[in-house]
């Protein structure tokens, strides 16, 4: 680590420390002859520049140039923020590049360049000078006398290794003098650089004795949310007033991805809460659900876990899904809001309700047909386990999904089509986004169904998103009558990235939830006609990379479908740690 360090140091040290050595030795020739006094010629050639030559005005000592830049002092920052601040700063692309051999592999360094032949000379004599990843080696930039004793250090590291070689004839007398001169000069800086990577090294060796996985990364999230309903009476026809509670509560998510060779990934995720959904129990209507709700009573449990395996650099992606997954984490949604953590607060603003079909257990597939396109094909069941008859990972309720997707970064779009089916015991048509009809509705009734969906997203600069998208159901009952309905929704949201401030964001979204419009129990035919709109505004505000807080409000107006019914608002502030 010692040795990576200063060499990544070194990428930063200009053109100086190759001009010293080549221009200390020539001056040191002249002056004292190869048989001089090493110090005494090292000495002048430090000191004593010819002054005429404007070329050699410019450059000046080492010793003067690094005492012309502001000191660091040690206690300015941790030994650890100086040596990542150091490596950030000379490789923060990759790895450097491999030793140069000449110095017009440099693309930003030209043979009529000041520095041109000591950097050429340095090359070649003791192979100590690199680039940076982009072939570039940034000899006007500013440097510290850290940087310059790091630099300094390697030098002296690779001559060491060179007379170890027994091919010290390539190294002259001037050259040893001058590099003592400067070892001398640069002794404190270069004992605490030494000092901080034994520390760092010592840091890393306790880490890597103690650490919990060499493949697992653990990946934490909490939020702790605060919110309640606000609203007149429930939308249940029950003439109770909605509970209008103020409630805190909280859900944690520990995500475990483990890599393997070949890049694929297994991930497990452990997940407790108690937040509420604030659902048809609290308002009388699933309208008004949460998107983020979790209730496990507090206790851990398995909530997801599968396996992904990329091919061909991603150009083919297989998914075993073992459990806890839905159409969604195959599908590209599309939407800017879509995440429950840090997007929406409603349950029916994060995504298109297509994709709330039946999940589970099942396997997915995904190619991509260039830059643009990528077909997404799925198959999920969401009682795998269950050997029971009527039940098991094909005789049970089930969705298969296609969707061919177009992204070429301004502009996206989605076409999906689903089969679903649902036995008679398990029917949710909408994932609960929709009214009580569009969730179940041919109640004790096995029920299939054909879904089709487009969403689309296009980003108009730096700043503005709009997104929308548009679903459609064709119902079948599957116990003998084979009577068929039709439920749809929309919705369009304007995203507004880094409002007020780099990492923000504002949305405001309009949509209409999901409505039966025609066969059987037809929403506008039970109790008054009318269309249920849901209206959401949030402001999601980044406190760090780790922290954010969304407060926002959203109203269901007409709930139920039902134009008797009052408006019922949520409110919540939700704040996201991640870890």
């Amino acid at each position: 680590m010692n040795n990576k360090v200063l060499w990544n140091s070194l990428l930063v040290t200009p053109a100086l420390l190759g001009v010293t050595l080549v221009f200390s030795s020539n001056q040191a020739q002249a002056a004292a002859g190869e048989k001089g006094n090493l110090t005494e010629a090292a000495a002048q050639s430090i000191a004593a520049p010819t002054q005429t030559d404007p070329t050699i005005e410019a450059i000046a000592t080492p010793v003067l140039v690094a005492q012309a830049v502001p000191e660091v002092a040690p206690t300015d920052v941790t030994q650890l923020e100086q040596i990542q601040r150091y490596s950030n700063e000379t490789n923060p692309g990759g790895d450097p590049m491999e030793q140069l051999t000449s110095a017009s592999q440099l693309r930003d360094v030209r043979p009529t360049d000041w520095a041109f032949q000591s950097l050429q000379s340095l090359i070649e004599r003791y192979g100590c000078i690199g680039g940076y990843p982009d072939a570039t080696y940034r000899g006007n930039r500013a440097l510290t006398r850290f940087e310059f004793a790091a630099g300094l250090n390697s030098c002296l590291d690779r001559i060491n290794e060179l007379i170890a070689a027994a091919t010290a004839s390539t190294i002259t007398r001037a050259d040893l003098a001058t590099l003592q001169r400067l070892q001398e000069e640069f002794a404190a800086e270069l004992a605490t650089l030494r000092g901080r990577v034994d520390a760092l090294e010592a840091r890393t060796a306790e880490l890597e004795a103690n650490r919990f996985s060499t493949t697992t990364k653990l990946r934490g999230e909490v939020i702790i949310n605060t919110g309640g309903v606000f609203g007149d009476e429930r939308a249940d026809g029950s003439s109770n007033d909605v509970n209008e509670n103020w409630t805190l509560s909280a859900r944690t998510r520990l995500n475990f991805l483990t890599t393997f060779a070949g890049g694929s990934s297994l991930l497990t995720r452990l997940q407790a809460g108690n937040i509420n959904n604030l659902g048809s129990g609290v308002t009388g209507t699933n309208m008004t659900r949460l998107g983020f709700a979790t209730n496990t009573g507090g206790d851990f449990g398995l909530s997801k876990l599968g396996y992904r395996l990329p091919v061909a650099n991603d150009s083919l992606v297989f998914w075993l899904a073992a459990t806890g997954y839905d159409q969604d984490d195959f599908h590209p949604v599309l939407s800017p809001i879509a995440s429950s953590s840090s997007g929406s607060l409603s349950r029916f603003g994060r995504f298109n309700p297509i994709y709330r079909v039946p999940g589970g257990a099942g396997a997915g597939v995904e190619v991509n047909l260039g830059e643009q396109f990528k077909i997404s094909g799925s198959y999920l069941t969401d009682n795998s386990s269950d050997p029971s008859d009527g039940e098991g990972l094909f005789n049970g309720s089930y969705s298969a999904m296609g969707q061919l997707t177009f992204d070429d970064d301004a502009f996206k779009l989605g076409l999906s089509y689903a089969r679903a089916y649902w036995t008679n015991d398990e029917v949710n048509l909408t994932g609960s986004t929709g009214s009580a009809n569009a969730t179940v509705l041919y109640a004790g009734e096995a029920t299939s169904a054909n879904v089709m969906g487009a969403t689309t997203q296009i980003r108009l600069g730096r700043g503005l998103i709009l997104s929308g998208w548009f679903g459609w159901m064709d119902v079948i009952e599957e116990g003998g009558n084979d009577r068929h309905s039709a439920i749809y929704n929309w919705a369009g949201t304007l995203a507004l990235p880094d409002l007020f401030a780099e990492g923000n964001l504002g949305a405001i979204q309009v949509g209409m939830l999901p409505k039966v419009v025609s066969g059987a129990r037809r929403d506008d035919n039970t109790g008054g006609d009318g269309t249920s709109l849901q209206i959401q505004g949030l402001y999601r505000i980044r406190v760090n990379d780790n922290i954010t807080i969304t407060p926002g409000v959203y109203a269901i107006l007409n709930p139920e479908h039902n134009e008797n019914n009052d408006t019922i608002y949520v409110g919540t502030i939700r704040t996201t740690f991640k870890f």
